[in-house]
C-alpha cells in the first residue's frame, strides 16, 4: 500500500481565496488484478477553454507505457497436519501460485534435511497433479523430471504438485521431521525491484517482485511405528492335586502379543515348538480363551506334535491377544 502526498500551490483565484496550499492525498491499494504484463497503458491529457467567447478544446499527445513483468509466487501446505506415515513411501501435497502479473514457471526444489527434524527422509521426487483430484494417484500424476521446472502456470493460478520421500526405518514413533518445498521464479530471482531486462512477457522487462521472486512452504510427516512384545507363562497341574512339575503333571502355556505403539501391525502369528519330554494335548489350542481346532485351514489356528500356529492378522496400536495351549510332561 503506498501514498503519495502532492502539494500544489496556484495563482487560480478560487485556490487563492482559500489563503492556503491545496493539498491532496492519492492512495494507491495494491490490486487483487494486476494489470497484466505486456499491455500498453495509454494516456492523453485535454484541455478546454473560452477563446473570446469561443469554446475551444486541445489535446495532448497520447503517453504509452507498456507495463512490466512483476515476478512472484507463493507456496502453500496443503496438509491439514503432520502426515502420519510408517517407514516406506510418503506424500506431501502443496500448493505452488504465480502471483505476478505473467504466466511463468517455476523452478521446484525439495529439501528433506531441515534443522529440528528428528530424522531425515529420503526425497524420490516430485509429481503434479495431472488429474487435479488432489490426490497422488501413482501411475496417473506424471512426474517432475529434474530439473524440476513447472509448466508455464498463468497469471493468479496455481498448481498442486507433491513431494514424494521414504521414512528411514527406526524412526521413533511420533518423531517429527519436516520437509520443505521452495519455489523460485524460473526468469529469476533476487533482490525485491531487481529488473532483468527483456525477459518479461512480450519481450518487457522482468522485475523481481516483493519475496525476491522465491517462496518456502513446509509439510510435516509423524512417524507412525509399533512393537510386539511377547510375553509367556505357564501353569503346572499334577495328577494329585498339586503343582509339581512331575511325570504325567500337565502344563498350560499362555503366550500374549501386546502391540505398543502408533501403528496397525499385519501378518502377525504366533508359533511355539512342542517342548521336548512333553506331548501336545490334543483340542488344547485357545485363542482369547475361544476353542481353536487342531486341523490347519478351518480357522486361525492348528496344532500338532511338533507345535502350534495362531494367525492373529492385523492388530491395532494399543491391543493384545493371547494364546494358550497345554502339554503332558511325558510318564
Amino acid at each position: 500500500m503506498v501514498s503519495r502526498i502532492f502539494t500544489f500551490r496556484s495563482s487560480l483565484p478560487a485556490l487563492s481565496a482559500l489563503g492556503v496550499a491545496g493539498v491532496f492525498v492519492l492512495w494507491a491499494p495494491a490490486s487483487a488484478n494486476p494489470a497484466p504484463a505486456g499491455i500498453v497503458i495509454e494516456s492523453t491529457a485535454e484541455v478546454t477553454y473560452s477563446d473570446a467567447g469561443v469554446n475551444r478544446s486541445a489535446t495532448s499527445n497520447t503517453v504509452r507505457v507498456r507495463v512490466d513483468e512483476l515476478l512472484g509466487v507463493a507456496a502453500a501446505t496443503l496438509n491439514s497436519g503432520p502426515v502420519t506415515a510408517r517407514s516406506g513411501p510418503a506424500v506431501l501435497s502443496f500448493l505452488v501460485s504465480n502471483t505476478g502479473n505473467g504466466p511463468e514457471a517455476f523452478s521446484i526444489e525439495v529439501v528433506t534435511a531441515v534443522a529440528g527434524n528428528a530424522f531425515d527422509a529420503a526425497p524420490d521426487g516430485l509429481a503434479v497433479d495431472s488429474n487435479g483430484n488432489g490426490v497422488y494417484d501413482p501411475g496417473v500424476d506424471l512426474p517432475l523430471a529434474p530439473p524440476s521446472i513447472t509448466a508455464i502456470i498463468p497469471a493468479g493460478g496455481s498448481q498442486t504438485l507433491f513431494a514424494l520421500v521414504t521414512v528411514p526405518t527406526g524412526a521413533a514413533d511420533g518423531a517429527q521431521t519436516a520437509v520443505n518445498l521452495i519455489a523460485r521464479s524460473a526468469t529469476g530471482t533476487g533482490s525485491p525491484g531487481t529488473v532483468i531486462a527483456g525477459a518479461g512477457e512480450g519481450g518487457v522487462d522482468a522485475v523481481v517482485g516483493p519475496g525476491g521472486g522465491m517462496a518456502v512452504a513446509s509439510g510435516r510427516i509423524v512417524a507412525s511405528a509399533s512393537t510386539v512384545t511377547l510375553v509367556k507363562w505357564a501353569s503346572v497341574a499334577d495328577l494329585f492335586g498339586g503343582s509339581t512339575a512331575s511325570p504325567g503333571a500337565t502344563i498350560t502355556y499362555g503366550i500374549q502379543a501386546l502391540v505398543s505403539g502408533s501403528a496397525t501391525i499385519d501378518g502377525l502369528v504366533v508359533t511355539d515348538a512342542i517342548p521336548a519330554n512333553t506331548r501336545y494335548l490334543a483340542n488344547s489350542l485357545t485363542l482369547e480363551s475361544a476353542p481353536v481346532s487342531d486341523a490347519p485351514g478351518d480357522d486361525a489356528g492348528e496344532a500338532s506334535a511338533a507345535g502350534i500356529t495362531v494367525n492373529l492378522g492385523s492388530l491395532p496400536a494399543g491391543t493384545s491377544r493371547t494364546v494358550s495351549f497345554a502339554v503332558q510332561i511325558e510318564e
